[in-house]
């Protein structure tokens, strides 16, 4: 009971009895959400809060997992690891600004020998990989730096040398197009289902081998956690879970047989590539590409300049891998697929013969044999020894051609040109096989100045023209014939291996599809092939005809253009009955095809076959090389 204020009304009176009310009743509801609030917090959500609590004086640090070696199909080690001295600095464990830290910096800077100011602004906290990170001063410390800088650990706060995994590379520049590079994941690729459970600073693998077997090269990651005070200060190690090494990756490639090729091709100074395949089950036992460079340049921050040189078109780009990612017109060496074609859609019997008259006359283009040679009556074998245009001028003649197909497009395509082949390397090329659809639609497009005409289907029975492939595509063609029609997935892994060399998983991709084709055909196109290299008219004699293993293939001389020399192509298949080993070489500006690529491809199958260096038949041939 309140008393009655003198001078206010009773309706008054009654108003404020109201008020008083309910703000008691509020500060009785407020009390209550509080009780409510304090009980779950200390009962129902005690142990969670004290988790976050204690998650907030305890950091982890990620351990990053050595990863797997890559070792050649022999055991020889091709890729490893190495440690290296890292120089870190911490922005946040630094000094406040003032003296210290300015001194601090001057002794960091002679360390280093990065500039003063330099140092200061890349010791921003921002500059960090995480918030809260170390920023990466030096790679590669030397050990007096190391022993300085660990003797003298009171000077310098927020300072770490760290020692870390790198990978290695023990036989230099060999196969440096195949194995890739290393990196942090990025940000994008966390996104991604096959980089679930990474974290931002583990490595994985970004191109090439490396890449595509990263789920077993990579291991798993280990962690130390240790005890922080609020300023981040270390107090202590609480545990330790140790990082799992990666698992190792035995490739289809004998390093010997690849060191062979490399040099072979190195040899002529030129860009270039070539391929050795076992036509039976698609290993690739070398390949390689030039020009080459140091694989270990992308163990350390690359800068622009160096990525410009390995990319600089007036460089030869370096870092291209012309075996799957050139595009090139084969010349000669697609006679192949046009003579299958002819054979196996019935322009032509292997028995035909046609009148090489040296010429054929396109609306008013005039197409010749390489050196304006005549040939006379030859039929399809007598064509592919001594490599006569003509001949395949009028089978590109008669051939069909429509729409996005025609009877040699079709069996280009069946041979596996114009598709990747599934090679387990990323980056890898489809190239192109022309056909009347896609060039109206270009000319429709105002791309080009013509469209599709009778001269088109001339060049690609050659090789030339628009055609676009590499010499991965080649070698695959190559090997439908040796095997007897089936299409190979060509790949560079054998197996998977534990670190103590026990397969864990064999690598044995299926084949794309069987060709068929006739005995016959086959027949015809190994002898054929197997007289131009072992018969004195043929256009690879005078480097095979001393050969005491009979070696089938094709020689290809590609016009570039009227400016720049014409490119070496040589196909092989070895022994030429039943071959086990096929090879192809091509090099950008190397002339004809029996000057060029065939001696690369002869290096190489002396070395595969293990015989001595066949002295050359120059001089007892009166073929021109095409």
């Amino acid at each position: 009971m309140y008393m009655r204020e003198p001078g206010r009304s009773e309706a008054e009176q009654s108003r404020l009895a109201v008020r008083v009310a309910v703000f008691a009743g509020l500060a009785v509801v407020l009390f209550a959400v509080g009780v409510l609030r304090l009980w779950q917090l200390e009962i129902l959500n005690g142990d969670e809060y004290l988790q976050q609590a204690n998650d907030n004086r305890i950091a982890e640090i990620r351990v990053q997992p050595p990863r797997g070696k890559v070792v050649d199909r022999n055991g020889k080690i091709l890729v490893s690891n190495r440690t290296r001295n890292e120089l870190r600095v911490t922005p946040v464990e630094l000094p406040p600004p003032g003296p210290k830290l300015k001194a601090e910096i001057r002794s960091l800077s002679q360390v280093t020998g990065i500039r003063y100011l330099d140092l200061k602004k890349k010791l921003r906290p921002e500059n960090a990989d995480v918030p809260g990170g170390a920023v990466i001063l030096s790679q590669d410390l030397g050990l007096e730096k190391v022993f300085y800088l660990r003797e003298n650990r009171d000077r310098f706060p927020g300072v770490d040398v760290e020692r870390v995994f790198v990978r290695d590379y023990p036989r230099g520049y060999l196969a440096a197009h195949l194995f890739g590079n290393v990196g942090e994941v990025t940000a994008e690729q966390l996104e991604l289902p096959r980089y679930r459970g990474l974290r931002q600073g583990d490595l994985v693998g970004q191109s090439g081998i490396e890449y595509e077997y990263d789920r077993f090269l990579r291991g798993a990651p280990g962690a130390t956690r240790i005890q922080v005070d609020s300023l981040g200060n270390t107090r202590g190690t609480l545990a330790d879970k140790p990082a799992t090494a990666g698992q190792n990756v035995r490739l289809t490639i004998d390093s010997d047989l690849q060191a062979t090729g490399e040099a072979a091709l190195g040899s002529f100074g030129l860009p270039g590539a070539f391929v050795a395949m076992d036509p039976r089950t698609g290993e690739i036992l070398a390949m390689g590409s030039t020009p080459t460079f140091d694989p270990a340049i992308f163990t350390r921050p690359i800068t622009e300049s160096q990525y410009r040189q390995l990319t600089a078109k007036q460089n030869d780009a370096p870092l291209a891998n012309r075996a799957i990612q050139g595009l090139y017109p084969p010349a000669s060496t697609f006679k192949l697929i046009t003579a299958t074609a002819a054979l196996e859609e019935g322009l032509i019997t292997p028995q035909t013969v046609v009148e090489d008259t040296g010429e054929v006359t396109v609306d008013t283009i005039s197409f010749k044999n390489a050196g304006d040679k005549v040939y006379g009556p030859i039929d399809m074998v007598d064509a592919l020894r001594v490599s006569s245009d003509v001949y395949f001028y009028e089978l590109g003649l008669e051939a069909r051609a429509s729409g996005d197909g025609g009877q040699i497009q079709d069996w280009a395509k069946l041979y596996g040109l114009g598709e990747t082949t599934g090679i387990d390397l990323p980056a890898e090329t489809e190239g192109l096989v022309p056909n009347p659809k896609w060039r109206n639609q270009l000319f429709s497009e105002e791309l080009t100045d013509r469209p599709w005409t009778d001269g088109d289907n001339v060049n690609l029975s050659v090789g030339q023209g628009d055609m676009q492939t590499n010499p991965l595509q080649m070698a695959v063609a190559y090997s439908a014939v040796a095997n007897g029609g089936t299409v190979v997935t060509p790949h560079l892994a054998q197996s998977i291996e534990t670190v103590t060399g026990e397969t864990i998983e064999e690598v044995l991709p299926a084949a794309k599809r069987q060709i068929e084709f006739s005995p016959g055909t086959r027949e015809t196109l190994l002898d054929g092939f197997e007289q131009a290299l072992q018969e004195p008219t043929g256009t690879a004699y005078q480097v095979f005809g001393n050969w005491k293993i009979p070696v089938a293939g094709k020689t290809g001389t590609a016009e570039r253009g009227t400016d720049v020399p014409d490119q070496s192509w040589f196909a092989a298949m070895a022994p030429a009955g039943d071959p086990e080993i096929v090879v192809v070489a091509t090099i950008e500006r190397g002339g004809f095809g029996a000057d060029a690529a065939a001696p690369v491809v002869a290096r190489i199958l002396e070395a595969y076959f293990e015989i001595p260096q066949v002295p050359s038949a120059v001089g007892k041939s009166g073929a021109v090389s095409d």
